[in-house]
């Protein structure tokens, strides 16, 4: 590890004992989902490591059509950001290359050092170079590598996210290279979304445009106009009081580091309150990245607490009706107006509010055949249509719904001791034919 990044410490992980090769071209920085120039631990520290070595440094992004899941609305989400990032990194001093394929072993062989974003969907494996490779938690606000072990809840990690918050809640140094990439700049390949091999049914997202410019006004916008409002009226979908920039953390586009700092600066200039949002972006997202960290697979129900795996083992065969289909539940075609509302919010904006996710996924659990059935229907839901999905935060969130990082209920048919939410709770507690309405007016939204 270079001996001039002692800040980074507690964020890298060497991921093989290959050793630096000072006599290459430059330090590669492999971007995995942080898409961003600013406030990228990962990215400093590739700089930092290629100012030792007197390099340059060169990004590599790509976007590739064999994933088991591309679409349209994934593509043109990332696609849409890559011109403003080529811009503000080679402003920077900084080479970036995108492909529509997977070319990284063209480039791998030149590098001095390998840097990537530490990721921990991504992270299982180890890295096979010649070459020193380095994962850079730019995720979290404290790092991941500072928890020791996967964490029971909210109220256990908690405290232990206070104690360090001071140290870690302060802003990326400015990037200042010593070499600049002197390369020409390579231009960025045609772009046809409808000549790649994708996925062309699940369309681009009616509300939700990529790339950094986007990320930065809709928290522009959240600052201005929703946080104060945001402790009242965060639960109440049609209020739209919430940031909406799951989509942008999970692409990289913005940082929760720099979200974080935005809203606690604005609310002491305002003498606002921000203590709810910054519980919800640092303490809950940190905590499902903890889980992540320390989880083998997140899509089973084995990655439960003992308490919620026993009670539903003995709510397995309880009677369900109605059951549907996953071909039903991805149509928004059951008896329940909300239910379905949420599902084609799903379907038209790649997002559902988080209070009503709880409904959604609580309801696919009451309706299908099996538990695990209802995992599998969730996961494959939120992979081919959410914005925000294939992230630690969503697949936590899933697994809330039977009983992760919660506690147990009184007990009642399928559900056992985890935790019920039913419609006349939502009735009571939201405006739920405000709600409907609106999507409503969407229209003409098909799975």
């Amino acid at each position: 590890m270079s001996s001039l990044t002692p800040v980074f410490s507690d964020r890298v992980r060497l991921l093989n004992d290959a050793p630096l090769r000072p006599d290459r071209q430059f330090v590669l920085y492999r971007i995995r989902v942080n898409r961003r120039a600013e406030s990228n631990h990962a990215l400093a520290y590739a700089v930092d490591l290629a100012n030792e070595l007197r390099l340059p440094v060169l990004c590599y992004d790509q976007l590739v059509d064999q994933h088991p899941y591309a679409n349209d609305r994934f593509h043109r989400f990332l696609w849409e950001g890559v011109a403003e990032t080529k811009k503000r990194l080679e402003k920077l001093g900084i080479g970036f290359v995108f492909h529509r394929e997977r070319r990284f072993r063209d480039y791998a062989p030149h590098a001095a050092a390998i840097v990537t974003d530490d990721w921990p969907l991504a992270m299982r494996q180890p890295c096979r170079t010649d070459v020193a490779c380095y994962a850079v938690d730019s995720s979290c606000i404290v790092p991941m590598n500072r928890m020791e072990k996967r964490e029971f809840g909210a109220y256990t990690i908690r405290p232990k996210i206070h104690r360090m918050l001071a140290e870690y809640l302060v802003p990326v140094a400015p990037i200042r290279v010593r070499r600049r990439y002197s390369e020409p700049p390579q231009p960025l390949p045609d772009f046809d979304v409808s000549a790649c091999r994708i996925d062309h049914t699940v369309a681009p997202s009616i509300d939700f445009r990529g790339g950094r410019l986007e990320a930065e006004r809709r928290l522009k916008h959240f600052l201005t106009k929703n946080l104060r409002r945001y402790a009242r009226e965060k639960n109440e979908p049609s209020a739209h009081a919430t940031s909406d920039l799951s989509p942008y953390l999970h692409f990289g586009y913005i940082s929760s580091l720099e979200v974080a700092l935005a809203a606690r600066d604005y609310a002491r200039r305002h003498k606002l309150i921000a203590d709810e949002f910054l519980e919800e972006l640092i303490v809950r997202r940190e905590l499902a990245f903890n889980f992540a960290r320390f989880t083998d697979r997140m899509d089973t129900l084995d990655a439960l607490p003992d308490w919620a795996r026993k009670t539903l083992r003995k709510h397995a065969r309880d009677r369900r009706d109605p059951v549907y289909t996953r071909e039903e539940f991805v149509g928004a075609n059951t008896h329940d107006p909300l239910w379905n509302a949420t599902q084609k919010e799903m379907l038209a904006r790649g997002k559902i509010h988080g209070y009503y996710r709880m409904y959604w996924g609580k309801k696919i659990i009451e309706w299908s055949a099996a538990h695990d059935e209802a995992l599998a229907t969730m996961i494959h839901i939120h992979d081919r249509y959410a914005l925000d999905g294939r992230d630690p935060n969503t697949y936590a969130n899933i697994l809330w719904c039977f009983g992760l990082h919660d506690r147990p209920f009184a007990e009642r048919p399928i559900f056992g001791q985890v935790r019920y939410m039913g419609l006349e709770g939502m009735r009571r507690k939201t405006d739920v034919d405000a709600y409907v309405r609106e999507i409503d007016t969407m229209g003409g939204i098909t799975p």
